[in-house]
């Protein structure tokens, strides 16, 4: 099947904020009849991970913190950046290390059995990253947190049927992180 009849093309791009956190651009799409659309906002961020992780006991393990764009503190998976060098694509092998060090940093735990998931874009309509969803099992503690100088937050350990409660009484906010849990539960037979 074509899809020729639904590819836009880029006409014009301005780069309106472009730092480390964020390229934040404004663009001009011709749609194949010619029309031309524009303003369109869109950005590009790190790709990220997602850990669904579990200690030996069955508990996953969770963050709480304060996420900005809703100015609430969330109850989620731990999550972070992955490093990469500009204009890039992330790797698996990139994924997997930064996934590995994210849980680390935020939790004190190490896991000896890692899946990979999905590969999911974080927010298509807007913007280019991906999140790389991981399950992590049988985590332990190995060392204390060793947060980055803008994290603040805390972990707690929840249930299966907890998590469950809090994604649909709406305590559980991140859409993508909701994924992970979904993927997760089918992953694990749940």
């Amino acid at each position: 099947m074509s899809d020729d009849h639904l590819n836009c093309e880029e006409i014009r791009c301005e780069h309106l904020i472009q730092d480390q956190w964020i390229d934040f651009r404004r663009s001009a799409y011709r749609f194949p009849d010619g029309r031309v659309f524009e303003p369109y906002y869109s950005y590009s961020r790190r790709d990220y991970a997602v850990i669904v992780a579990s200690d030996e006991e069955g508990r996953f393990l969770c963050v709480r913190q304060f996420r900005q764009g809703i100015r609430q503190v969330t109850t989620e998976f731990p999550a972070g950046g992955i490093e990469r060098k500009d204009g890039e694509s992330c790797t698996a092998e990139q994924a997997l290390a930064a996934a590995k060090r994210e849980l680390l940093e935020e939790t004190g735990c190490e896991s000896a059995q890692w899946t990979h998931l999905l590969t999911v874009p974080s927010q298509a309509t807007l913007s280019d990253n991906f999140a790389w969803i991981f399950r992590a099992e049988n985590c332990r503690p190995v060392a204390g947190q060793r947060l980055d100088d803008m994290e603040l937050l805390d972990v707690l350990k929840f249930s299966p049927s907890e998590i469950e409660e809090m994604i649909f009484s709406g305590r559980f906010q991140q859409a993508v992180h909701v994924a992970a849990w979904l993927l997760a539960c089918r992953r694990d037979g749940r």
